[in-house]
């Protein structure tokens, strides 16, 4: 995906979910208050039902191309993809507003969630644990995070594969035997 224009409102909420790798709910809420000592830090929410969940609380390195993009923009809000009038984002809202930056842009293949699994696919690809992709994203669990890697395991499982095969091989040379064989004048059995 190329990034947006500079100044639209597209490029700081493009930066934002792909080098957080956040959900919908979360990067709505994130604001400069978030972010201390370059890092972002916060608790993020899964679902409506947030009295049912366990909080996670998320510390994520801010990428230095995310924070340039914040240091270019005018933020006069407390969340960074605050609306023309000033208002916070819903998560439904913001998924259709960005479902219209993508297609304005010709990529309708391409939407807020997709960022957020290809950063935890960017991250896998570069080898990457799955503890320390969790510890990016906020999955609790391996299992989400496999969801997310999968393509991008197998991937790089069939890159290492392939190179195996262009590495000497050991141990299948056929050696001569260093002992010369000679002649015997006499066949055993034989008179």
């Amino acid at each position: 995906m190329r990034a947006p224009t500079r100044g639209t409102k597209a490029r700081p909420a493009t930066a934002l979910l792909l080098y957080s790798a956040r959900r919908r709910e979360d990067a709505v809420r994130l604001g400069p208050q978030h972010i201390r000592g370059g890092w972002l830090k916060y608790t993020q929410a899964k679902g409506e039902d947030l009295a049912d969940r366990e909080p996670v609380d998320v510390e994520v390195p801010v990428h230095p191309d995310l924070d340039e993009v914040i240091a270019g923009t005018k933020i006069t809000h407390l969340t960074f993809l605050a609306t023309q009038q000033g208002r916070a984002r819903t998560p439904a809202g913001f998924g259709n507003v960005f479902r219209e930056w993508c297609d304005a842009a010709g990529l309708p293949h391409c939407s807020a969630h997709g960022l957020r699994h290809a950063m935890a696919a960017r991250l896998a690809e570069r080898g990457a644990s799955p503890h320390q992709i969790m510890s990016v994203t906020g999955h609790k669990t391996l299992a989400e995070v496999q969801r997310y890697t999968k393509a991008a395991d197998r991937r790089g499982t069939a890159k290492a594969a392939m190179g195996l095969l262009t590495e000497p091989e050991t141990g299948t040379e056929i050696v001569a035997p260093q002992v010369e064989v000679q002649k015997s004048a006499t066949i055993r059995g034989k008179s």
